[in-house]
């Protein structure tokens, strides 16, 4: 293993090297195989569909009985084709290709939608007309979020959103959570001193049934039992030995993301290391750097189906720096801010997951409370495949931090867009006339709400009344 590590820089670029002479050898033969510019099908044979953020072009199939589709992901994130009560494709990558086989379906008109969350909401639904038109397909366009229903029961939407709202505030009234589900992710990991002066941290990939909301269970890739993976805070200098116990069937390897470490160990094999095999253990040993920095850790091998399934968390050195005394659009910091809670949100909008903060989905999203005077730290994590611009109401976020480096102008904003790889760390700060329960939510809008009411990337922020003087608050 020491001479898999110990690679000279010469032997990567070599490696290098002869992958790009593959790649361009490859591109040429495509090119070659293409060139008279035929389609890959016969008028006979399957129907053509394209799928992209946010629509299924054409918006209205038409295939003969007993005929198929070949499904193409155009867009830049993963989709799928789904008959309502009938076939489906699988999650289809960017770039890549799927058969769907109608073969099934009786003579009739049929609903299709892409099912991954938030996205049919967006536009992906369509028609499929099954024995009409024999023939491929109809003109293209996207369609409404309603357009395959008519006109939209505005009665029930309303009613919908009400008892969404109702059952979440009920749930953190009685619990003070959102609507209870199984798992708990963020659970802050202590590592261990050792007597050589090395802290010891202990880390397991393993996938397992995960209930992103209420009655929603699904497969997620996990380190530790939980998702996100354990939130890792130490100090500067700190001797750090993180052992990974790989009970996954995929190889693995974690990449420290914004974390300063040495070639060997940036954790992107088989580059800086060998893989990780299923069943096998894999110890990193690094200093931790001299400063703060803000990252998170996760797969680089299979990253699509692991990170995008939940494999993610935060990893942190030392304190983030505040901007304590220093005037931020006319308005004074104190000398010393009240942090109570330094919390991490990761974003995540693919995989079985779907559209989840913190690896849960609206109602089962955790609702946050901050007293008046108390300043909350919350540090975004974008784990997924899209940007989100996160929106609090009413009360400002001083943004303080962008991924690994401390403001040296920190700003206010009420919407905060981070995109896939970034952190930005924000301090948020409830005054007295602040009282209230909070929306919180990516401003997409088809990531918060759909015809059933909230949904998704939705929590939010609770600031209790103020006691009065001589009473504590319950």
């Amino acid at each position: 293993m020491a001479r898999d590590q110990d690679r000279t820089v010469l032997s990567v670029f070599g490696a290098l090297t002869a992958v790009t002479a593959f790649l361009i050898a490859a591109i040429a033969v495509v090119a070659i195989a293409n060139k008279d510019g035929s389609s890959s099908s016969s008028s006979s044979g399957p129907v053509a569909v394209s799928l992209s953020e946010y629509k299924i072009n054409p918006s209205t199939i038409n295939v003969p009985v007993g005929g198929s589709l070949t499904v193409t992901n155009a867009g830049t994130m993963p989709h799928n084709l789904s008959v309502t009560g009938g076939p489906a494709t699988p999650d289809i990558a960017a770039g890549k290709s799927a058969t769907l086989d109608l073969a099934s379906l009786k003579e009739g008109t049929y609903e299709v939608t892409c099912t991954i969350p938030g996205h049919a909401a967006a536009g992906m639904k369509g028609t499929l007309v099954v024995g009409g038109s024999s023939s491929g397909s109809s003109s293209s366009g996207s369609s409404s979020a309603h357009s395959s229903t008519g006109t939209p029961d505005y009665q029930a939407m309303d009613d919908a959103m009400i008892a969404g709202a109702d059952a979440y505030l009920a749930a953190f009234t009685k619990y003070g959570t959102g609507v209870p589900t199984k798992g708990t992710g963020n659970v802050l990991l202590e590592p261990v001193a050792g007597p050589d002066g090395y802290k010891q941290i202990n880390l397991e990939a393993s996938i397992i049934d995960w209930e992103v909301e209420p009655g929603k269970v699904v497969k997620a890739w996990s380190y530790n039992g939980q998702v996100p993976g354990p939130a890792i805070k130490v100090q500067p200098n700190d001797k750090l030995r993180i052992t990974l116990k790989n009970n996954t069937p995929m190889g693995q390897d974690i990449h420290w993301h914004g974390i300063s470490t040495p070639f060997g160990q940036d954790g992107v094999s088989p580059i800086t290391q060998p893989m990780i095999q299923p069943g096998e253990s894999y110890t990193y040993e690094f200093t931790a750097p001299a400063y703060h920095e803000m990252g998170m850790y996760h797969p680089h091998n299979g990253g699509d189906i692991s990170v995008v399934n939940g494999m993610y968390g935060q990893f942190q050195v030392g304190d983030v720096p505040l901007p304590t005394g220093k005037t931020v659009s006319g308005f004074k910091q104190p000398d010393k801010y009240n942090v109570t809670q330094a919390i991490p949100m990761v974003l995540n909008d693919a995989g079985n997951l779907g559209l989840t903060l913190n690896g849960k989905a609206f109602p089962a999203t955790q609702p946050i409370v901050a007293k008046v005077g108390e300043t909350l730290q919350v540090t975004y994590h974008n784990e997924g495949l899209m940007c989100h611009p996160m929106h609090l109401h009413r009360i400002k976020q001083l943004v303080v931090e962008k991924d690994d480096w401390p403001l040296d102008s920190p700003y206010f904003v009420d919407t905060l867009t981070i995109c896939p790889g970034e952190r930005y760390t924000v301090l948020i700060t409830p005054t007295p006339d602040e009282v209230g329960i909070w929306a919180y939510h990516c401003h997409i809008l088809t990531h918060a709400e759909t015809e059933k009411g909230l949904a998704y990337m939705v929590t939010a922020l609770v600031v209790p009344p103020v006691p009065p003087a001589g009473k504590s608050a319950t």
